[in-house]
């Protein structure tokens, strides 16, 4: 089953090679950190905080590439966590067909969060009972 949450925290530290996002449960009290790199927990940043770079970067470029190939991404899920590794999905609708592609969470939310409204962010029920 799967849980829709929301990105409600990013916390980025210069001095660390490690960032930091924080998920919660829409319709719960669950969450639960995910460590990332500087370049997408910026990426997700300067997009949550309505920023749009001048030039196309690496999660613009997805975008963009999906949309101009007939793609629509429907939402991303975090499906999986295998030694502390966390895997996820981009799930792109086109022509009726439903495909899945694997993806870092952290690409995945920051290319959720590159649309307007953010697309829908799930996580499996089985991660959710392994982080709590």
């Amino acid at each position: 089953m799967l849980v829709q949450m929301d990105l409600v925290r990013i916390i980025i530290s210069e001095i660390n090679d490690q960032q930091v996002i924080f998920l919660r449960e829409v319709e719960g009290e669950r969450s639960f950190p995910i460590l990332i790199g500087l370049f997408e927990a910026t990426s997700i940043d300067r997009r949550v905080k309505g920023e749009t770079p001048p030039r196309p970067l690496t999660h613009d470029l997805l975008k963009n590439a999906i949309e101009q190939l007939g793609g629509e991404v429907q939402d991303v899920v975090i499906n999986s966590l295998q030694e502390h590794t966390y895997f996820a999905a981009i799930r792109v609708r086109q022509e009726g067909e439903l495909t899945e592609i694997d993806s870092r969470p952290s690409d995945a939310i920051a290319l959720a969060v590159h649309y307007d409204p953010h697309l829908p962010i799930y996580v499996d029920e089985s991660v959710l009972e392994q982080v709590a």
